[in-house]
């Protein structure tokens, strides 16, 4: 039986060399190949480029072959380049989209493949439709260039895409006053592919970079997986006391989210970095526009949205969904739970290497601590926030589990009133004191995830206990 490749939250994902082989990777290229030449972009660029986990670049080349036997030309970025760096690429390039060979915060055994739009960001739900359908069965039905001969006809084309991008994020950002501020700034790039990036975009100043885990090891040694939440962040935390550093960076295998750990080497959760980074927007930098969020990230965000007048979208979960918002709405801001933040003047796409910049930013122009920025955050919304979240496997029909949460309906969780229930994108259970419970099914993993948000700190594991219940699970 033919493999079916699927398009989750973030692109299509496997298991390295049991369901993610050389040969499905060339049919996913196909389908992608296909659903632009029906875009009419026969003949245009295409961005390829990749991660650093193990084959990534000979996928990659793979790829660049069957997009050149389709008639395309393709850029292939010359090294491991993190995912808003390809993002930028799309526009510089002037190409009419990518492909992006990674699994992001997967496990070491898996590897990814994403694909972009021109804009540089996702493509819609129904364009992922398309492409799934396009796939072909087989891989004889796969058109392919051999890569010597297309390189030599120009097809194929290396490139360094770091360049454009570190001078395009120096116009968004003056980074000056960063590396006079006299700052030691430890950066956790996870074994990934923003190693290198906060060196060179801060050096020569007065501020330090330290970095950790900045060379290609595919295994992850130190951490379960690169993605940038406790027990991964550990040993980053860790190094950030030993070196008494002014702040934690990190960024995940392909750079395309940011966690940050505070001046104590405790990590800031991802909901808080995100309300942190809009305030600042709003407060700071004093711009305006509207915010787009996904169901699983913080109402801080719609707070916000009513102090400053900004509109607030709410979205399913993933960028496929955040991109489209964003460029409709001209947002300011985008993002989502997992520490992806995207922002106005850039690519509609994740970018970590610029939130760790933001908030370098935030902190040099108020001569604030991480501590103090939570802190004044907390001040203007008049409340303490609360975040965490289960990952668990789930046995079972996926349908009945879901059948089955609809059915509960529970009056309280956590001993707080159930107000509404949305079902936007999983099951999520908003609660009295503006707080939530969700639980949702991973559009990437076979898992299911309970998250929860509360103004009550001595509530947060009893409505994740509640959450599990209520999925059925002990």
């Amino acid at each position: 039986m033919t493999y079916k490749i699927t398009f989750g939250t973030d692109g299509w994902r496997g298991v390295i060399a049991e369901d993610y082989t050389f040969d499905n990777v060339r049919r996913a290229a196909q389908g992608y190949a296909a659903y632009m030449l029906e875009q009419g972009r026969a003949g245009q660029w295409i961005v390829v480029g990749h991660d650093k986990r193990f084959a990534s670049e000979h996928f990659a080349a793979a790829v660049a072959e069957v997009l050149a036997g389709n008639g395309f030309r393709v850029y292939l970025t010359q090294e491991a380049t993190p995912t808003p760096v390809i993002a930028y690429a799309v526009v510089d390039k002037k190409a009419c989209g990518a492909v992006n060979i990674t699994a992001s915060h997967n496990p070491p055994t898996d590897n990814g493949f994403k694909v972009r739009n021109e804009t540089g960001g996702a493509i819609d739900p129904a364009g992922l439709k398309r492409i799934e359908a396009l796939i072909p069965d087989s891989v004889e039905e796969v058109k392919r260039q051999p890569y010597a001969q297309a390189e030599k006809e120009g097809q194929i084309v290396k490139f360094d895409a770091a360049s454009p991008y570190i001078a395009h994020i120096q116009k968004l950002i003056d980074l000056q006053p960063i590396k006079d501020a006299g700052l030691t700034v430890l950066v956790d790039a996870m074994w990934g592919n923003g190693a290198g990036y906060f060196t060179r975009l801060l050096e020569g100043g007065k501020t330090k970079v330290i970095e950790i885990h900045n060379q290609r090891n595919p295994l992850f040694p130190e951490m379960k997986r690169p993605e940038p939440i406790r027990p991964n962040i550990d040993v980053g935390l860790r190094a950030t006391r030993e070196h008494r550093a002014d702040v934690l960076l990190i960024t995940d295998g392909d750079a395309d989210r940011c966690g940050i750990g505070d001046e104590n080497g405790e990590f800031i959760n991802q909901l808080r970095v995100y309300a942190l980074l809009a305030y600042y927007l709003l407060e700071v930098r004093g711009e305006r526009g509207d915010i787009v969020k996904t169901l699983s990230t913080t109402t801080m965000l719609n707070k916000l949205g009513q102090l400053y007048g900004v509109p607030v979208h709410e979205t399913g979960v993933g960028f496929k969904y955040v991109a489209p918002k964003m460029t409709e709405t001209n947002a300011l801001i985008g993002g989502e739970e997992s520490g992806g933040y995207a922002f106005r003047g850039n690519v509609p796409e994740r970018d970590g290497i610029l939130a760790g910049l933001y908030f370098l930013d935030f902190m040099v122009r108020t001569g604030k601590k991480p501590t103090e920025l939570l802190q004044m955050l907390f001040d203007k919304l008049g409340a303490e926030y609360y975040y965490d979240r289960i990952d668990t496997p789930f046995k079972g029909n996926r349908a009945d589990r879901e059948a089955a949460i609809l059915a509960a309906k529970p009056q309280t969780i956590g001993g707080l009133k159930v107000t509404e229930l949305v079902t936007l994108d999983g099951f999520q259970f908003r609660l009295e004191d503006g707080g939530w419970l969700l639980i949702r099914f991973s559009g990437t993993e076979p898992i299911m995830r309970v998250y929860c948000e509360t103004t009550h700190k001595n509530k947060v594991q009893a409505i994740l206990q509640d959450g599990l219940k209520v999925a059925g699970i002990a």
